[in-house]
């Protein structure tokens, strides 16, 4: 945390397209998306338009025993998105909160099924789910969340695949081992395991960690074999980051729950959805004196203002797909990071798919040499032998001099993680990349 009070801090100001100004009245390139979650641009006159003709409505009411019209209508239009019988929608406040939904659900389900063994959950290895304790323990972020697993509940966690692919080209995958384990761990454990919970496609805080084409078909059909609810937590791949609206219903796979957050709202504000299958809602239903319902609820659930822009971000994201313009920025995307980056001497791996990258950096290049020596710190093995020279942070040493040359990017470890507004055009993704790779020539 001292790094916050050490850095100069960057305060923005205002926003149009994919470029942010700060107080200063300096731009930058928004290669983070403002965390992922932005669609169309910042300042963007039809989601702005949308967002005050609610608010001459109503701002919030909630729908604790009420409802309203555009909460219905959200709810209509992403179950119309989801693959055929995700028919009810729960609404909450974000990307952790819609999977602890789907978590609560599951195990509620199973109770009120005469199933109350099913209490373990399954995840897989670098899954990130949120930061709330049900969705801490489902996942697998290591020091993101090791120091709370004495207060998370039991989980296991199967080998993620293996999948190497950018510039629309599978360059490497194997999914093997991963399903080997996750049929012998549903053997074993099937019968005390309410839900199964993983990325589909790509592990976003993992460092963009790719799935084989139709690995999720495969735990689909492996969760059915073992009666385990199948939660896909597409919070990050939904709403055209990956090229289609919904990731599961392009993979030809129907889940129990399906969790949406981030670019709902295209980047505006918060909030969160949880689909489920009709037959596990219709499991709640009873008496007040039956106990059945769903003790779950968030203040400002279904909020009218979040509604009315998440429609309209979805009624553009439909042109966007259906003229083709989401396809030919996905395809310069990927052709200008093969072009730049494949052969760079201190890139070590990219990952692509969709509008996200990662470039995985390497202080020795390809010959073996390090990169300016003048900057390397070395240090010594347990054996007493110095280890490989390397620079501290050069991801973070990389994403602030990428400040100095007018872009926003965000590092993870030596990693760089490129997620750029769905908005940005081909002049536009050709700076992300040459600002990109300037910086890292910077460093390195």
């Amino acid at each position: 945390m001292q790094e916050y009070f050490d850095l100069p801090p960057l305060a923005i100001a205002s926003g149009r397209g994919g470029w942010l100004t700060d107080t200063e009245g300096r731009t930058y390139l928004d290669g983070n998306a403002s965390v992922w979650t932005n669609v169309h641009g910042h300042n963007d006159p039809d989601l702005n338009a949308a967002l005050q003709r609610q608010l001459e409505r109503v701002a919030h009411s909630t729908m604790l025993g009420l409802t309203h019209p555009v909460g219905a209508e959200l709810a209509a239009e992403l179950s119309g998105l989801a693959p055929a019988g995700l028919e009810r929608v729960f609404f909450s406040d974000n990307g952790a909160g819609a999977v602890e939904v789907a978590l609560k659900m599951s195990f509620q389900y199973w109770q009120l099924a005469g199933r109350p063994e099913k209490r373990g959950v399954i995840g897989m290895q670098g899954g990130y789910h949120g930061d709330t304790f049900g969705a801490m323990a489902a996942g697998d972020s290591g020091f993101f969340h090791d120091r709370f697993r004495p207060w998370c509940f039991p989980a296991a966690h199967f080998p993620a695949p293996q999948c190497r692919e950018h510039g629309g080209r599978v360059r490497s995958s194997d999914a093997t081992e991963s399903l080997q384990a996750l049929r012998a761990l549903l053997s074993d454990q099937g019968e005390k395991t309410p839900c199964l919970i993983l990325e589909p496609s790509v592990q976003g805080a993992a460092g963009m960690r790719l799935q084989p084409p139709g690995f999720v078909r495969e735990v689909a059909a492996l969760c059915r074999a073992h009666g385990v609810h199948l939660i896909l937590d597409e919070v990050f791949v939904a709403f055209g980051r990956l090229g289609s609206l919904v990731v599961c219903k392009e993979e030809g796979v129907t889940p129990d729950f399906l969790c949406l957050a981030k670019g709902l709202t295209g980047g505006y504000l918060p909030l969160s959805a949880t689909l489920a299958r009709e037959e596990i809602f219709s499991a709640f239903l009873g008496t007040y004196e039956s106990r059945r319902a769903f003790f779950h609820g968030h203040t400002f659930t279904g909020n009218p203002l979040a509604a009315a822009v998440a429609l309209e971000n979805i009624r553009k994201l439909r042109l966007l797909v259906a003229e083709g313009t989401l396809r030919d920025r996905i395809l310069c995307f990927g052709r200008l990071l093969d072009e730049t980056f494949s052969k760079h001497p201190h890139v070590r791996e990219i990952r692509q798919r969709g509008l996200a990258a990662a470039i995985d950096l390497s202080v020795e290049g390809r010959d073996g040499r390090p990169a300016r020596p003048e900057q390397t710190v070395e240090t010594s093995g347990a054996d007493g032998r110095a280890s490989r020279p390397s620079l501290p942070r050069i991801g973070l040493q990389v994403c602030l001099r990428a400040r100095e040359h007018g872009l926003l990017l965000r590092p993870l470890g030596d990693s760089l993680l490129l997620v750029p507004p769905l908005c940005l055009d081909e002049d536009e993704l050709g700076q992300l990349v040459h600002r990109t790779v300037t910086a890292i020539d910077d460093i390195l």
